[in-house]
């Protein structure tokens, strides 16, 4: 970005001040009293850094300048403002936190559909369908999937998600759009007593206010209605309930059966605006299914192919020996780990090339040891030892890279069909048949 790096250079030519005492600029000051008369404008009670960036702007320095040169004027950043907040106003210290709230704290799945980041949901199918009658209520339309760790509840919302861009829903959910709340996000840096509830405000306030158009998926609900029993957890559970009870917030949860007995079930407030879909394990014969769905994404991302027999080994082997995960989440991270070995060997130097080279290795010091000592029968003999296992190894070598390079050319190959197929998806979506074509 050229504006940061002219940026950098103008306060590499600040003077440096040393000592305890730091005091403003004539210019910064002027730019934070230009700032606070912005407040009356934008009917704010603080300032915030939208009103010091207007501030800066507004005064003739370099700072100003910098700005000025890339094109940004009062008209425009005004604008683009007003766009960020919509109709928030700064009426506390942390308001920033909860501009455009469901782009920071929530990941649109939709997109992700769309762009192919998903990985594809195979069956699932009557999940899928209970899910989708219980949106299409009118009241208590929220529905909460409870299952085991590993089982594939996130799976469903995101199945919801690819309906929806397919078209291959109800007419009355088609324009809907699924967001996947990052619990992550909206706590990282609250460091504040309340700016997490604030935080969360905001995302319930975006969601309530699109109409019914978005969708909230909330992963691990639990954590946000009461787990680890503090202060701040009872209240993100009671900002949830209002919008709930009026219809205003359409959610889908998840959680496990325990944690929903442990936490939601004592709510009974808020369990009943929730209807239970039970997600169980998936049996051999299914997991199979959905691993064969799988099997292409893993195999043009690891680069290696990934035969029938394995995948039926990983779900029945994961199945007898990992008796404390469920499938398919531990069948998939077997065949995961198994591909990601197999890359790492072809990779590497074969074992073979790499015992000749530390033999040859081993060889070379000896017959510079020898060489001091002027035995040239013995420096003969070695040196003829060296040539053969070095034609052996450059030989083996050679094999190797042909074979890496007809590997490598195959999966470029497999790279360029699964780029083709996710843009004949757009394509046909888009209802462009010619392009599919």
């Amino acid at each position: 970005n050229v504006l940061n790096q002219n940026l950098d250079i103008q306060i590499e030519k600040f003077p440096k001040v040393t000592g305890s005492n730091v005091y403003l600029s004539s210019g910064a000051n002027t730019a934070l009293q230009k700032a606070q008369s912005y407040l009356k404008e934008f009917k704010d009670e603080f300032v915030s850094v939208e009103h010091v960036l207007l501030g800066i702007l507004s005064i003739n320095d370099n700072t100003s300048k910098l700005l000025k040169d890339q094109g940004v004027n009062e008209k425009d950043l005004k604008k683009a403002i007003a766009a960020l907040r919509g109709d928030n106003r700064v009426t506390d210290q942390n308001a920033e936190a909860t501009y455009n709230a469901l782009n920071k704290y929530a990941r649109n799945l939709n997109e992700f559909a769309e762009s192919g980041k998903l990985d594809p949901v195979i069956g699932r199918d009557e999940e899928i369908r209970r899910v989708i009658q219980i949106l299409s209520r009118r009241t208590k339309n929220n529905p909460i999937l409870i299952g085991e760790p590993g089982v594939g509840k996130t799976a469903i919302a995101e199945g919801i998600a690819f309906r929806i861009i397919q078209g291959d829903i109800p007419e009355n959910l088609k324009s809907k759009v699924v967001y996947s709340l990052d619990m992550g996000a909206l706590i990282a840096g609250a460091k504040y007593k309340g700016e997490f509830e604030e935080r969360l405000k905001a995302v319930v306030k975006e969601v309530s206010q699109s109409d019914g158009d978005i969708i909230l998926f909330i992963d691990e609900i639990h954590t946000l209605v009461g787990a680890g029993g503090g202060e701040g957890a009872m209240d993100a559970a009671n900002i949830l309930k209002p919008a709930l009870a009026r219809g205003e917030l359409r959610a889908i949860g998840a959680t496990t059966l325990d944690e929903y007995q442990k936490y939601l079930e004592k709510d009974k407030a808020l369990e009943r605006r929730f209807q239970k879909v039970m997600v169980n394990e998936p049996d051999t014969q299914d997991a199979i299914s959905i691993l064969r769905g799988l099997k292409e994404r893993y195999e043009t991302h690891h680069k290696v192919r990934i035969k029938d027999e394995a995948i039926i080994a990983a779900v029945e082997l994961s199945q007898r020996y990992i008796s404390d995960r469920f499938l398919p989440d531990k069948a998939i991270d077997l065949m995961d780990e198994a591909a990601s070995k197999l890359r790492l060997e072809m990779d590497s130097v074969p074992e073979n090339v790499d015992e000749l080279n530390r033999r040859i290795m081993q060889l070379e010091i000896e017959r510079e040891a020898i060489k001091r000592e002027n035995d040239d029968r013995k420096v003969q003999s070695l040196g003829e030892e060296i040539a053969n296992l070095s034609a052996e190894r450059d030989e083996l070598k050679a094999k190797w890279q042909a074979e890496k390079d007809q590997v490598d050319l195959v999966n470029n190959l497999l790279e360029q069909v699964e780029s083709f197929k996710l843009e004949a998806d757009q394509a046909e979506r888009a209802g462009d048949y010619g392009k599919v074509a």
